[in-house]
């Protein structure tokens, strides 16, 4: 009797000794042009991690899912008794296993939707749907003065597109392309979702009585939220889809995704001390791709009632836009994840519409859902709709304008949900350019202890972590 014997393959992120610099760095042309139009030097992130490592891989039988030239690894499928050889290999720095696939410990921990989420029909409204939700941050203005993010290149990463190759709403020559770096072997387009499409209608879509936030504006589609289960291999993916925007030159980043707890609690990371910005790769990743040129949008979270509570990763990186969801009358949605990052810093930054957004979903209805996911490409939509108005300032500069715009600024909600609150974007435009360098920010904040507790200086204003001022 013959007996077969499965063996269990499991997701590993492996990380690499060294890179060399060699050949050309992973950039397109319109990337290293942005590059040298704002000064951002070429250095050993950009290039690729070294073939010989990969090759050395595949011949052991591993299986390669996408590689990291940022954190000179690659994600790898292989069994526990693969890993645990190829961390003893010369080259290697280090193995970890980032999804377990065997099954048994999987549940919905998802922290992708707020948990009000309603899908209704609203046909009550009059005028143009999409008025009210665009004046909130005042970007009616620029849009009749022409600038609705023409000349901008976006990316727009999610967890499912359905149909949104098809739907009359989209102006289909704008997508220049669409890249999954899930393993699930659904169509791009097929029964993957339809939280990827919900968003982008936000910016792009148009039809009777609707009308996107930036709508000129060109883009791609990425895919990184898998179907299940909810693992940090997941945050690699969306690591694989920053540093293939920045390859791309994409100018702006939106994600409505966020990570804080697995469906193996074993991986889940700790508010206090994980959500500083540095821990994770996908929030160093966010920053990277901040460093490097691009405006990265994420939003908040939808935990705000929930006993998570906190932003969860990557909202806590630096120097990206965070984004908190408000109604049209500037009310913070209660389930909007509050801040501020584990070390102190405000979060979210800015806020948008989120509380009973108006979209377009997939079947082409006009509706109404709640949820960061969808103040976050509004906002992301408002940055490429200012950017194209001022195409020779870098991404830093656009976002201090979008900072310095918000109605609270130089203020900020001390219930750590609105940061600097809701930005006002002909006001961004006319205001006195910032004058930052690329990867630097203009507000004035330190971190320091007294008498044996952290105190944040902001702005020449003395907070607690938690954001609350401190008299004299």
């Amino acid at each position: 009797m013959i007996k077969f014997l499965m063996i269990l393959l499991n997701i590993f992120f492996v990380m690499f000794t060294g890179k060399p610099m060699t050949g050309e760095p992973s950039l397109s042309e319109r990337a290293q042009e942005q590059r040298n139009k704002w000064n951002i030097p070429t250095d050993e992130l950009d290039y690729p991690v070294d073939s010989a490592y990969l090759d050395s891989l595949r011949t052991f039988g591993a299986t390669i899912h996408h590689t990291s030239r940022w954190f000179n690894g690659a994600t790898v499928e292989m069994s526990d008794a693969q890993a645990a050889e190829v961390a003893t290999w010369r080259f290697v720095s280090g193995v970890e296993k980032t999804r377990d696939n065997s099954g048994s410990i999987y549940g919905p921990k998802r922290l992708r939707r707020a948990p009000t989420v309603s899908l209704t029909e609203d046909r009550a409204q009059t005028g143009n749907y999409t008025d009210e939700q665009l004046g909130t941050y005042n970007l009616l203005p620029l849009h009749a003065a022409g600038y609705e993010g023409q000349g901008i290149l976006m990316a727009i990463c999610d967890g499912g597109f359905y149909k949104a190759n098809t739907l009359d709403c989209f102006r289909q020559t704008q997508e220049l392309g669409h890249f999954d770096f899930t393993d699930d072997a659904d169509d791009f387009y097929g029964s993957t979702g339809t939280h990827g499409t919900e968003c982008l209608s936000t910016i792009s879509g148009i039809t009777e009585g609707y009308y996107g936030a930036a709508t000129k504006a060109d883009y791609y589609l990425m895919r990184s939220e898998e179907d299940e289960p909810e693992s940090p291999k997941e945050m690699d993916n969306l690591v694989a889809a920053l540093e293939k925007a920045d390859s791309l030159g994409v100018n702006v980043f939106s994600v409505s995704l966020g990570y804080a707890q697995f469906d193996n609690d074993e991986w889940d990371l700790n508010k206090y001390t994980d959500l500083d910005g540095k821990t994770t790769r996908v929030s160093r990743a966010a920053t990277i791709a901040a460093r490097k040129g691009m405006l990265v949008c994420v939003a908040a979270g939808n935990e705000g009632n929930g006993s998570w509570g906190t932003i969860s990763a990557p909202a806590d990186a630096d120097s990206v836009l965070t984004v908190g969801a408000v109604s049209v009358d500037s009310l913070a949605g209660s389930f909007s994840s509050y801040g501020p990052s584990s070390d102190g810093r405000i979060k979210p930054e800015v806020c948008a519409v989120g509380v009973q957004a108006t979209l377009i979903y997939p079947n082409g209805s006009i509706v109404r859902s709640n949820g960061t996911s969808f103040a976050t490409p509004l906002l992301a939509g408002m940055a490429a709709a200012l950017w194209s108005a001022l195409p020779n300032e870098n991404a830093m500069q656009i976002r201090e304008r979008i900072i310095r715009s918000a109605h609270l600024y130089p203020n900020y909600d001390t219930g750590n949900k609105m940061g600097y609150g809701i930005p006002d974007a002909w006001a961004a435009y006319n205001m006195q350019p910032a004058g930052v360098e690329s990867g630097k920010s203009i507000v004035d904040s330190q971190k320091r202890i007294e008498n044996g507790t952290i105190v944040i200086i902001r702005n020449g204003v003395k907070y607690t972590i938690f954001g609350n001022p401190i008299g004299d």
